[in-house]
């Protein structure tokens, strides 16, 4: 029996088919991160009919805007070319997957609103890339969602934990209180596995099919690969080589003390100027996430920051893991030892695991390097230094953040680490495994 992952994007399209004045829908995110393969179980279990073409593999649709964007003229010349689809209004589902491969598809999401007959979505990978044409052909006329790999509670959901049991590890949080040993325990091993396997939902659908790694690495690689190949393929006006070398070398910067990524050593000689876009480029792909330093640790967050200065992290953890040595590899798959690589791997999810739940990623360094800071997010009202430890050892910064009057949005921190939930007067204590719920945490213990 074929294993259908949950994830998160499911409550949303059975929201949006609801709505009585939906607007066409464009799923966005990085490949094989389960985009299409969510879209088609949805479409499958709520519409009679559901047409799906893919513009990269299905070259022959790319012309049936050619005579314009009227609905009727574009389901007349999709019939003609695949007679078998049959168009029902009210009851069909269009999917137009790869958008990318032909970005004035979103011209047509003007004419099919208008319309309102058909359901329409539209997704792709590398959309980032062309979205500047694909946005100016469709403003007020699309919907976005955001796709990521699996969170850690979508991952927990493909163990076969249930909504009842992870709401009520949630309450433990609302309240404060540390989590039973037993359960704290199931879930710190469940995590392991989790930094080991990433979220990109092949390999997760090997890990619990298989219940141990084999054949997890192999599919991580060849994922790696594969977002090789796509910078060879799609990186126009850009040096392909320095695209390629950037990425590579994510995981030397992360492997260092501040993990603060420097161009020039990148390769010898390399100077920033002739890598301008290239960071961009890579997060436009959706293969990486930017941490961009605070000019200071105050609000707002957006515009006060230094875009020349960055941290970089690969958008999946396990694909992180997967891009090590093999020496490293099997220490860390045989005996989860993670060694000089451990804050890179913590440090990594936990920015990963924040984009997921929906921040944008800061961090802090002063001038004088006495206080650092790995993240930033925000209350309605307060700036919340977020500390991530590898080892639970000293807080010197986030008590100096704290503390001292002149951080005045700052009233108090959270520390991420492998200990149990507390509080101790200035910050609180949340272990890793807890980051997905993190948002409503804040937004509900404003409420209170």
């Amino acid at each position: 029996m074929k294993r259908i992952l949950k994830r998160k994007i499911d409550r949303f399209l059975k929201e949006w088919k609801n709505r009585t004045k939906k607007l066409p829908l464009i799923v966005k995110g990085a490949r094989q991160v389960g985009k299409t393969a969510s879209i088609r179980i949805f479409a499958h279990k709520n519409y009679k009919h559901f047409v799906e073409i893919n513009f990269a593999l299905q070259t022959e649709f790319r012309s049936i805007f050619d005579q314009g964007f009227a609905v009727d003229t574009i389901i007349k010349n999709i019939s003609f070319i695949n007679p078998g689809f049959i168009f029902e209004p009210g009851k069909t589902l269009i999917f137009f997957d790869e958008l990318q491969a032909l970005p004035n598809c979103a011209t047509s999401l003007k004419s099919f609103k208008e319309d309102g007959r058909y359901d329409v979505i539209c997704s792709g990978s590398l959309m980032g890339l062309s979205y500047q044409a694909i946005e100016s052909n469709s403003v007020g006329y699309k919907e976005e969602y955001q796709m990521y790999a699996m969170d850690f509670e979508e991952f927990l959901w493909a163990k076969g934990y249930r909504k009842n049991q992870i709401e009520d590890i949630y309450g433990y949080l609302k309240n404060v209180r540390a989590i039973p040993d037993v359960q704290f325990n199931v879930l710190s091993e469940c995590f392991k596995d989790y930094l080991v396997t990433g979220g990109m939902p092949a390999v997760v659908k090997t890990f619990i099919k298989q219940k141990n790694y084999s054949g997890c690495l192999k599919l991580q690689r060849m994922l790696l690969r594969g977002y090789e190949e796509d910078i060879t393929k799609y990186a126009a006006g850009l040096d392909k080589a320095k695209i390629l070398n950037v990425y590579r070398s994510i995981p030397v910067f992360l492997g260092q003390e501040n993990k603060k990524f420097h161009i020039s050593k990148v390769a010898p000689h390399a100077r920033s100027r002739d890598y301008i876009g290239i960071a961009d480029w890579l997060k436009d792909a959706g293969i990486v996430n930017i941490c961009y330093c605070l000019n200071l640790p105050e609000l707002p967050l957006k515009g006060n920051c230094d875009y020349a200065k960055y941290k970089m992290y690969y958008h999946d953890t396990g694909l992180l893991i997967a891009s090590l040595d093999d020496e490293a590899q099997e220490d860390l798959r045989k005996n989860k030892n993670f060694n000089i690589y451990k804050g890179a791997v913590f440090e990594n999810i936990a920015a990963q695991m924040l984009v997921c739940a929906g921040y944008n990623l800061f961090f802090y360094k002063n001038e004088k390097s006495t206080i650092e800071m790995d993240f930033f997010v925000r209350d309605k009202t307060s700036l919340i230094p977020v500390e991530v430890k590898a080892r639970d050892g000293a807080t010197a910064s986030l008590n100096n953040l704290i503390r001292q009057k002149k951080y005045a949005d700052i009233r108090y921190g959270i520390k991420l680490c492998a200990k149990n939930i507390g509080f101790n007067g200035s910050f609180y204590t949340i272990p890793y495994f807890l980051i997905f719920m993190l948002k409503r945490f804040l937004s509900e213990k404003e409420e209170n």
